[in-house]
């Protein structure tokens, strides 16, 4: 399952954001934020507490079931009057639901969270980071396995000269990328494919922000 892995801002930079913006109603997502505890009802409920007193007026909440999807809008016409008594929303959503909700409503959009990335669960509660959209996939020589995002480095010729007994030397826990490639290729009879020279990144490929066109 894929997530958007979140964390919260310090408070006090969200009431810097907020400035002199006084009555605030406050969204969270039933999704990715409940999961990661960032911005779920109880994280909702407590981001009130603290507005409240520091003398903010909160004219309501919601926890939106979803808040990147298609349906943002309909799941928000509900709430829209105490929305529209609110001076600010306070989004505790990832930044693609900030984005998505920004574009309903013409009320400023204050996030309360700071998104890290996107990841994949690979454990109860733990997320691994699967793909920066780099633009330049090179998963077929590398057995799969993406050393943009699974090396510290993003190297993409071969391990560092830091690796030690198959650890990487940034994170001693952590396997090196390049030692779980060379030991997938072996397995699968493919060790030439590393002979390969592979390019520097471009990370230029699809200029930013991106913008993709599909023929349906």
């Amino acid at each position: 399952m894929i997530r958007s892995i979140t964390k919260q801002k310090p408070f006090e930079e969200v009431t810097g954001l907020l400035g002199e913006m006084e009555r605030v109603f406050i969204i969270g997502c039933g999704t990715c934020t409940t999961m990661a505890h960032t911005g779920g009802q109880a994280e909702v409920l407590a981001m009130k507490q603290k507005l409240v007193e520091a003398r903010k007026v909160i004219t309501g909440f919601m926890i939106i079931p979803v808040a990147c999807d298609n349906l943002t809008d309909e799941a928000l016409q509900g709430n829209q009057p105490a929305m529209r008594e609110a001076q600010a929303l306070l989004i505790m959503t990832c930044a693609f639901g900030v984005q998505t909700i920004s574009r309903f409503l013409d009320i400023p959009v204050i996030p309360a969270l700071d998104t890290l990335f996107i990841g994949k669960e690979s454990g109860l509660g733990l997320y691994q980071e699967i793909c920066v959209q780099c633009g330049e996939c090179i998963l077929g020589e590398t057995g799969g396995i993406c050393p943009v995002t699974s090396c510290h480095k993003g190297l993409v010729n071969g391990p560092c000269g830091g690796t030690n007994n198959g650890k990487c030397e940034i994170d001693r826990n952590k396997d090196c990328a390049w030692t779980l490639i060379y030991e997938r290729l072996k397995k699968q009879g493919r060790l030439s494919v590393m002979r390969k020279f592979q390019a520097a990144k471009n990370y230029h490929v699809e200029p930013k922000p991106g913008k993709i066109l599909l023929e349906l």
